[in-house]
């Protein structure tokens, strides 16, 4: 590990251009201790030429590694084992790191000593040139991702700055495809991490109209399943944070997967189904484990079996309207 190196991680799939305009960002930082680590999830296009050329560019700084696609968790956790630095910068390919967010972030790191991770407002440019900042809570001070990260990630992947320990104590990424920024962020939420916050936006993300990592049909079963794995770690991770049981943001995670379980359930998936429903239950405390929702549709899942009780909810949501749904870790 070399002191006060940032080590910038970049996963890529088929992104030449945008690639290279994440690269430029980081380039462009006032703070000038940092090195990219860009991993190639098994580019088909011109997206390895792309990266020859901008190691060309920056041999000493800039360094490359290619994998067959196994999804951005596993390519992020590529490049975190082979990173150098003191600090971890994940950067997806289509966002962008604003010139001083580095400088901003480990002066914020070096003065609170005992925070973890730093972070800061975020904005989001849509296609039409549109920004909204800050997004999610990134305008907000917390002092602990857990138990605000159970309504929904707080943050982008591109806002934060870790300590490189810190990830090294979390695990690592999973091999998760569907919520696997929201699973990571649990298990660094579990340990306690304390945050710093600073005042000045620090990153950018952009909808470009190219997909987006995470991406897919809400009731593809893969999908699903990846879900639930996603789902258990993270009621696994506020477990180990002895989130409170009456906290509410327990209460609308309880809500997520009862929500899940419902459409695991309408995609045959009947194990997932009642796993989860179990799980909704348990995380729902024991005054709303006994309310009318609960009984009603356990009631529903044994007259007609979880497959067909999960198609009727699924339709029901469709009929009622637009609602909520469960917070998604993209």
């Amino acid at each position: 590990m070399v002191e006060g190196l940032v080590s910038v991680v970049i996963p890529v799939l088929d992104r030449a251009d945008l690639l290279r305009e994440a690269v430029s960002s980081v380039v462009a930082q006032t703070y000038p201790r940092w090195e990219i680590v860009i991993v190639d999830d098994g580019s088909t296009d011109d997206t390895p030429a792309a990266i020859e050329e901008l190691v060309r560019a920056e041999p000493a700084r800039i360094r490359a590694l290619r994998q067959d696609n196994a999804g951005p968790g596993a390519a992020r956790e590529a490049g975190r084992r082979a990173a150098r630095g003191e600090f971890l910068q994940f950067l997806d390919s289509d966002d962008l790191l604003l010139p001083r967010k580095l400088e901003l972030q480990v002066a914020s790191l070096r003065s609170e000593t005992g925070a973890g991770a730093s972070y800061g407002p975020t904005r989001e440019r849509l296609r039409d040139g549109t920004v909204r900042s800050p997004i999610r809570r990134t305008g907000e001070v917390l002092s602990r991702l857990l138990p605000a990260l159970l309504a929904g990630r707080v943050w982008i992947t591109a806002t934060p700055l870790y300590r490189a320990q810190v990830c090294e104590a979390a695990g690592g990424w999973s091999d998760l495809r569907f919520d696997e920024d929201w699973e990571f962020e649990a298990r660094i939420g579990a340990l306690g991490v304390a945050l710093a916050h600073v005042d000045e936006t620090v990153a950018e993300r952009r909808f470009h109209g190219e997909g987006h990592a995470g991406s897919g049909a809400p009731a593809d079963p893969v999908r699903l399943r990846q879900q639930v794995r996603a789902h258990e770690s993270i009621l696994a991770s506020a477990g180990r944070a002895r989130v409170d049981v009456d906290a509410p943001e327990l209460a609308r995670f309880s809500r997520s997967l009862f929500l899940l379980a419902r459409r695991c359930g309408a995609a045959g998936l009947t194990a997932e189904s009642r796993r989860l429903f179990g799980l909704a239950r348990e995380a729902a405390g024991p005054a709303r484990r006994a309310g009318l929702d609960f009984r009603a549709y356990r009631t529903l899942a044994a007259v007609l079996g979880w497959t067909l009780a999960g198609r009727l909810a699924v339709a029901s949501d469709r009929w009622r309207g637009p609602g909520e749904g469960p917070p998604s870790g993209g």
